[in-house]
């Protein structure tokens, strides 16, 4: 019986024992928390934070909403400026609905969109000798390096070249990239992403100057449905200027960056009000879209030529393109010139060191395109009446 009653009294000590045991386990169990685990933020793309840190001040002086299939009907240039189309309209096909075509204003060469072997789009040109365009020629330089090409335009002066593109150097989809002829090497130098506020993430297409009218065009998928693009009216800058990151807070340069409020760019309103009474002009005409092909070249005392097909010499034609364009970029640097000399002017001291600069720049530009464009007749002239007086 005693050994029974011992028992019974080391059970009951132990079975206390035994459940604390048991809640200690649980309470351990409860307090034991899960793994914490990190969730990396995505970091945003250098090259986007670099380009809108360096997004270039425009005045953006309307804009207006589209089909895509549609934004040339937006786009009013001067003939003078050159003309676009599609490619099917200008190739009289239904191959490339997707395609477009540059036309300079002389009507004798085109910039233009097609498939390579790949049934990649990339850019080729051509070039109208009398009423026959030559076989089409892939524009290398530009095509290197690009996954697709699209949307040219050319400035009148003949060298500097705006396209959209999709590769390594684009941050979205298509971005508009800029490049220039160099016509000693007689190709294009390696073309550059023209930065923001003109690119973005998503599609940017067309970009094109009327600079009769002095204004220009750019069109944009970015912030539009599907089908949809957004055509952008603004004033082309003389010289390239960057906001104050000191001036601006990080969110407003991402606001102008985007063109999310073109309103914030009016500054005064001043040069938009001048803007809009030109656009105005502009839609007030039935701007016809053709080139223009009249011309002027005196030979000798006898003889104008009036046409391009009246040039005998295979060598004249490329010289007489040549002189056309550096007539023009001789224009434009005169009028470039005396703006900045008007301006000069009123300006403060910081302004005025920049204008001198730019005036002395003019001014020697002048010089050499003067030269050239006496150079370029006489050679032409020279050409013509070779063939046109051979026993002299």
């Amino acid at each position: 019986m005693k050994i029974n009653n011992i028992a019974i009294i080391a059970l009951s000590l132990l079975v206390p024992l035994t459940i604390q045991a048991q809640k200690q386990q649980k309470k351990n169990a409860v307090v034991k928390k899960p793994p914490v685990v990190v969730v990396e933020e995505p970091q945003e793309d250098p090259r986007i934070i670099e380009m809108r840190e360096a997004t270039q001040q425009i005045i953006f002086i309307d804009s207006v909403v589209v089909a895509k299939n549609d934004f040339l009907s937006s786009i009013r240039l001067n003939p003078e400026s050159g003309t676009l189309t599609t490619y099917d309209q200008f190739f009289r096909s239904q191959e490339h609905p997707d395609g477009y075509v540059f036309i300079n204003e002389m009507g004798n060469k085109c910039y233009f969109s097609d498939e390579d072997d790949n049934g990649r789009m990339k850019l080729f040109t051509c070039d109208k000798l009398g009423k026959e365009w030559s076989e089409q020629t892939p524009v290398k330089e530009i095509n290197e390096g690009i996954t697709e090409a699209n949307y040219p335009f050319m400035m009148t002066d003949g060298t500097t070249f705006y396209f959209a593109a999709k590769g390594n150097e684009s941050i979205g989809g298509y971005d508009i990239f800029v490049t220039r002829y160099d016509s000693d090497d007689g190709q294009f130098l390696k073309p550059e992403n023209i930065g923001m506020p003109f690119n973005s993430e998503a599609n940017d297409y067309m970009y094109a100057i009327d600079e009769i009218s002095n204004i220009g065009y750019f069109v944009t998928d970015r912030r539009q449905p599907a089908g949809k693009v957004c055509v952008y009216i603004f004033i082309p800058p003389t010289s390239r200027r960057t906001y104050n990151l000191d001036t601006y807070s990080e969110e407003k340069i991402r606001e102008l960056s985007e063109v999310r409020r073109i309103a914030s760019t009016w500054g005064n309103g001043k040069e938009r009000k001048q803007a809009l009474e030109r656009l105005k002009s502009i839609n007030s005409k039935t701007v016809t879209q053709q080139p223009k092909s009249e011309m002027e070249m005196i030979i000798n005392d006898q003889v104008t030529y009036t046409s391009v097909s009246q040039f005998r010499s295979p060598e004249s034609l490329p010289l007489f393109q040549q002189l056309t364009n550096t007539k023009k970029k001789l224009a434009e640097t005169q009028y470039t010139l005396e703006k900045s000399r008007h301006y000069y002017a009123k300006a403060n001291k910081e302004d005025k060191n920049v204008l001198r600069t730019e005036i002395l720049n003019g001014e020697d530009e002048i010089l050499r395109l003067t030269y050239q464009v006496n150079d370029l007749e006489k050679r032409i002239r020279n050409e013509e009446n070779r063939l046109l007086n051979p026993s002299k």
